[in-house]
């Protein structure tokens, strides 16, 4: 059987996450509670289903709403959705066996579309980027670090290298590497421990790598070419962009915010202490206005070009993902990460214009034959 929404008509929604004991469901509720107000204002049925109500036989499965007053979420019946909105909270409930098998039977059934299957894995992205002449020139020099070779080979063409987790989120796990040769501890391994980094002093290889050993554990990570980026006000930025598809199955930007790096952080994350600030002043602030409105033109541009091909590297159907672009201190664009699960943005036009989106993609994804 394959259905799809007749024109006119508006598919029933639901928000895809995993039950909790405590408390119903995991994710982000101010987040699910936006998103069910702005489908209500839009004319949708929109709902939370945990993978375990999502019950794929059944017309009927129990979904959440929340009360009037957002306070208290109810369970009640609801049609089974046609549109699945993945946020799944956590790689590690993603990987659970449940919700691998629940996600592969949202994919192959004939009436559901279920968009954004999976999170990104940072060495996957670097790969699939790699595979266009268009990406390839915005990413840094990456490889996966399997051994301190990996690193020696590295550090031969660059003086500072990255250290991330392949699986990594909010700046979590980071370290960045320096090595300067004219003092007696060469190696100089920043650990960033919350809003604060410890720098680990090392006079040879082998006792770096094992401090980097005992970081890292387990672990997967890649190491990356560190880029020197335009500062502002003595600090590093990026730029963080909100790409979804639009009404059309097109993607567009949603919107541009920019990150300031903490005072003593390596990377430009809230959570580590970075800030909010405005691109366009900031831009300017570093790079007069003729150049800081041509970087801006160029952002929109890259970041397209970048969601794209992730996208057709990737095999799937993606409907949104935020995307971190480095500016360098010529103003040339850098991808660092990408997200398939973005946190809202704070920015409140670029918020309004997210939540729309979701709705104007889930309506033309409905008209679409599986």
């Amino acid at each position: 059987m394959n259905t799809r929404i007749p024109d006119g008509s508006k598919p029933v929604i639901a928000i895809l996450t995993t039950s909790d004991k405590q408390r119903q469901f995991c994710g982000n509720r101010n987040n699910f509670r936006d998103i069910i107000r702005t489908g209500k204002d839009l004319g949708y049925l929109v709902y939370v289903v945990t993978v375990r109500d999502l019950k794929l036989d059944e017309r009927i499965v129990n979904g959440y709403v929340p009360s009037p007053s957002g306070r208290v979420w109810y369970s009640i019946p609801v049609p089974l959705p046609q549109i699945v909105y993945n946020r799944i909270p956590t790689r590690e409930r993603e990987e659970r066996e449940p919700v691998v098998r629940k996600i592969a039977q949202c994919l192959e059934h004939p009436d559901i579309h279920l968009y954004n299957p999976f999170f990104f894995n940072k060495w996957d992205l670097f790969e699939w980027l790699k595979g266009s002449r268009a990406t390839t020139k915005h990413i840094p020099k990456t490889r996966r670090l399997r051994s301190s070779n990996t690193l020696l080979t590295m550090l031969k063409n660059h003086t500072s290298l990255y250290l991330k987790p392949e699986d990594g989120k909010a700046g979590k796990g980071i370290m960045r590497l320096r090595y300067r040769d004219e003092v007696s501890l060469p190696y100089r391994l920043q650990i960033q421990s919350g809003k604060r980094n410890v720098t680990y002093k090392a006079a040879s290889m082998d006792r770096l790598w094992a401090r980097i050993g005992k970081e890292k554990g387990a672990t997967h990570y890649i190491v990356q070419q560190a880029i020197e980026l335009a500062t502002h006000r003595g600090r590093p930025f990026d730029l963080r962009v909100l790409l979804q598809k639009n009404g059309r199955g097109a993607w567009a930007v949603t919107g541009i915010g920019a990150r300031l790096a903490g005072a003593r952080s390596i990377t430009t994350h809230v959570p580590r202490g970075g800030s909010i600030e405005e691109p366009a002043s900031m831009l300017e602030g570093t790079f007069g206005p003729e150049r800081a409105a041509t970087i801006l033109k160029n952002v929109p541009t890259t970041a397209l070009l970048i969601a794209r091909q992730i996208e057709r590297a990737s095999d799937s159907i993606l409907g949104e993902m935020s995307m971190d672009l480095g500016v360098d201190e010529e103003g040339g664009l850098w991808f660092f990460e990408a997200n398939s699960r973005p946190m809202k943005f704070d920015e409140p036009a670029i918020r309004k214009l997210s939540l729309e989106r979701i709705f104007q993609y889930s309506q033309h994804l409905a008209r679409q034959p599986k």
